[in-house]
């Protein structure tokens, strides 16, 4: 990281903002073009790391290029507000990120696709029990992003 001065390393910092934020943007890199992907996420740490859930179709190119290149980048941001100056390179922002990579995984065991759902609907909505739709259900893949490295960045303040 280049801003060593706006690296977060704190825990539970970087747990608050995860919790707090509602998009994760997942990169795979597709045979010499990069694909982007925006997913609603929920996340967990287990043992020390940091796992994202989220889901999508069990069809089209998030869910190929999750079984053929596992390998992936991801990014959340959040907290964007524009910090005005009298001249136009004066203007900065404040936020705050998280970057990395990982492995993804399309999860296959029932009792932790139910956790991933549970996952992603606290994200989303604070509350971690709903019922599901079986039909639905079955027409749904839920995938796991387990982070290999994190980095989490922040800025705020005046422009510089």
């Amino acid at each position: 990281m280049r801003r060593n001065d706006r690296e977060i390393t704190d825990k539970e910092a970087i747990a608050a903002f995860l919790s707090a934020e509602q998009i994760l943007r997942v990169a795979f890199y597709d045979d010499g073009d990069i694909y982007i992907v925006p997913v609603n996420y929920g996340y967990c740490e287990e043992n020390g790391r940091i796992c994202f859930y989220f889901h999508g179709a069990k069809a089209g190119r998030k869910y190929t290029l999750a079984q053929k290149k596992p390998r992936v980048g991801f990014e959340i941001d959040g907290g964007y507000a524009l910090l005005p100056a009298e001249t136009g390179c004066g203007h900065s922002a404040k936020y705050q990120s998280v970057i990395g990579n990982g492995t993804l995984q399309t999860v296959t065991d029932p009792d932790e696709r139910m956790k991933g759902f549970a996952c992603i609907m606290k994200q989303a909505t604070g509350k971690a029990e709903w019922e599901y739709s079986p039909a639905v259900l079955e027409k749904t893949a839920v995938f796991r992003l387990d982070a290999e490295h994190l980095t989490c960045k922040a800025k705020s303040g005046s422009p510089e």
